[in-house]
């Protein structure tokens, strides 16, 4: 379809310039006049106004406004007089201000706006009584209140938008029901201390949460370290003033973390903990936040710290596991993980579970097993560390469900075709109705494949293709496509050879796997499944981390391939490979806008745009 569209189009473009000429020398033979061009629509008089106002021609778009004001006064009003004020026509101003001031309904804002025009008339004493006019009419309705500061805040009298929320304060007899947007106004003005000592005034739960408190502290303060330096010291000044009050403590290790000092952070969490007797469950919660965020180190000093309080605490066993879960994470977060801390990681792991024998009914004997079998090559281990796991008596039937599609993966690896289409099967027909039962059919289906059965595959995958799970449908669409597509007059050999390269990959044979790629290639040069190939070759040079190679085979595609399904593919990731693992932010965004340019119509499109806009904004911080 890519390839004749355009030729389509051309001979549309031709046909029609045909047309056009004919018409043009028959109308000249005949004498009669070329039909005329149609005329644009009227331009629309608010549209218009707003345009003259624009150009800074106020009288024009002033008599503009006036006709439309008099059809729709309430929904041309605060444009109207804008444009006055702009244009310095303060008398036309003021005539209509007093004239809404006489009508039911929102007085008070129009006599905010009868103030406003005062003030820009330099006649500060009348804008004053004004206001102040106004400020008596606060009466404790939220509603009132609330637009009344808004008012005052719309023509920069901050102030004035204060003093309406302190008076409503007053007839509450409660200084704090306002303290959110009070000291919104404060930072907004700059005085980012009298901000925080009215947002930090109410106890926690009156008026304000942590949660409310933090999206506060955001809004005002962004990453700026000026601003979150004057929070830190405004929290201190709390602590030292409410040493028993443990939420100003928690606020200011969110604040230490925001300033990206997790060890400050660390510092803060240890002393609450001390003080309020509280047995390690700070320092969890805290070693958990440290581990989402990938500060590893910290998560490990955090957990620590709990475990050295000894076995009398309720949170050491937990603590235990937690720190040997982040040593995993960490791990796997390293490009290069150093021998040694392989070897370590796999001592703790085994401690770990003859110290706590309950822990294989947990995700540790998953993340125990996976490290043996990637990190050490120790597949047979793995393999036991699993058929334990499957067969303690307490362990979840989901679990084991997950621990048995693990073991089928590492049967795949050690050459047990059958031993691992049989764990599959098993977890299919357990949870037939489940994610995890999909996973299981998905993964036959692919073993499938791997022999070279594309009928059976084929079969499974076609129930799979209407999969709840949008990732296992997109797969098994993907895997299904590509047999359909390369299976020509029952020629299946360059498949079949193209499909065990898939087997060679899902037994870390890279090396194996590249040497026949190259022999499909060779052998069947012009042979569909080519991009594939090119693909397959990229994806194994991202997996040793050499990113070059893998950009130069994606590159190969797009340019020899630009018109065939993986083009969007290739773009798509060069442009993840340049932001994420080479740091090139300006390549990156070059592949990201040829995508959305070249493919509109691409899968990709939506999440190419987000993290496009997303690196234009960090350019512009």
């Amino acid at each position: 379809m890519r390839l004749k569209t355009p030729i389509v189009l051309a001979c549309l473009l031709c046909i029609g310039h045909m047309a056009m000429a004919q018409q043009t020398e028959t109308n000249m033979s005949t004498g009669a006049e070329p039909p005329k061009k149609e005329e644009a629509p009227p331009e629309p008089k608010l549209v218009k106004a707003q345009r003259m106002a624009a150009e800074k021609k106020y009288d024009s778009s002033i008599l503009l406004y006036n006709e439309l004001y008099k059809a729709t006064p309430d929904d041309i009003y605060h444009e109207y007089l804008n444009t006055l004020l702009i244009a310095k026509k303060y008398k036309d101003a003021e005539k209509m201000v007093q004239i809404r001031i006489g009508s039911p309904n929102l007085t008070s804002i129009y006599e905010i706006d009868l103030g406003n025009i005062y003030k820009l008339q330099g006649k500060d004493k009348k804008a004053t009584e004004q206001f102040d006019t106004v400020l008596r009419k606060v009466n404790g309705d939220d509603n009132l209140t609330q637009r009344l500061s808004k008012a005052f805040q719309d023509i920069n009298q901050d102030e004035y938008a204060i003093k309406v929320y302190e008076r409503a304060c007053h007839i509450f007899n409660n200084p704090f029901v306002y303290c959110v947007p009070m000291s919104s106004i404060y930072a907004k003005m700059g005085n980012l201390d009298k901000a925080m000592d009215v947002l930090l005034g109410p106890p926690i739960g009156q008026f304000t949460t942590l949660d409310i408190i933090k999206s506060t502290f955001l809004q005002w303060m962004g990453n700026d370290p000026k601003k979150l330096q004057v929070a830190q010291k405004n929290l201190l000044k709390q602590i030292n003033a409410q040493p028993e009050s443990a939420w100003f403590a928690e606020l200011l290790t969110w604040i230490y973390t925001q300033k990206n000092d997790w060890d400050g952070a660390l510092l803060q969490i240890e002393a609450v903990d001390e003080r309020n007797k509280e047995d390690g469950r700070r320092l969890l919660s805290f070693a958990r936040t440290a581990n989402a965020a990938k500060q590893y180190e910290t998560a490990i000093k955090a957990y620590d710290e709990v475990i050295a309080k000894g076995e009398a605490s309720p949170l050491v066993a937990s603590a235990k596991m937690e720190k040997v879960n982040t040593q995993f994470d960490q791990l796997q977060s390293t490009s290069i993980p150093k021998p040694e801390d392989i070897t370590k990681l796999m001592t703790d792991f085994s401690n770990l579970l003859n110290e706590y024998p309950a822990f294989y009914a947990s995700d540790l004997v998953s993340n125990y097993a996976l490290v043996a079998a990637q990190y050490t090559d120790s597949v047979d281990k793995a393999i036991q560390i699993l058929q334990k796991g499957i067969k303690y008596p307490d362990s979840r039937k989901d679990f084991v469900g997950r621990l048995k599609l693990q073991l089928s993966d590492y049967y795949l690896l050690k050459g047990k075709i059958w031993d691992a289409s049989l764990a599959y099967s098993q977890v299919d027909k357990e949870f037939k109705q489940d994610v995890l039962g999909e996973n299981a059919r998905f993964s036959n289906a692919k073993l499938a494949y791997y022999r070279g059965d594309f009928e059976w595959a084929q079969r499974l995958l076609t129930v799979l293709k209407s999969s709840t799970t949008e990732l296992i449908a997109n797969d098994a669409l993907y895997l299904s496509v590509l047999i359909t597509e390369n299976v020509e007059d029952s020629v299946t050999y360059p498949l079949k050879r193209f499909a065990y390269v898939g087997l060679l990959r899902a037994q870390n044979k890279d090396e194996q796997a590249n040497a026949l790629l190259d022999s499909i290639a060779t052998a069947f040069p012009k042979h569909p499944l080519n991009d594939d190939i090119l693909m397959v070759h990229a994806q194994i040079a991202q997996r040793h981390k050499d990113f070059d190679k893998a950009i130069s085979y994606l590159s190969a595609i797009v340019e020899k391939y630009g018109q065939d399904v993986l083009a969007d593919d290739a773009l798509f990731v060069m442009a993840e490979i340049y932001r994420n693992d080479l740091h090139k932010n300006d390549l990156a965004k070059k592949y990201y806008e040829q995508l959305i340019i070249d493919f509109p119509g691409s899968t990709f499109i939506q999440l190419a745009r987000q993290k496009l806009r997303e690196l234009n904004e960090a350019s512009m911080q």
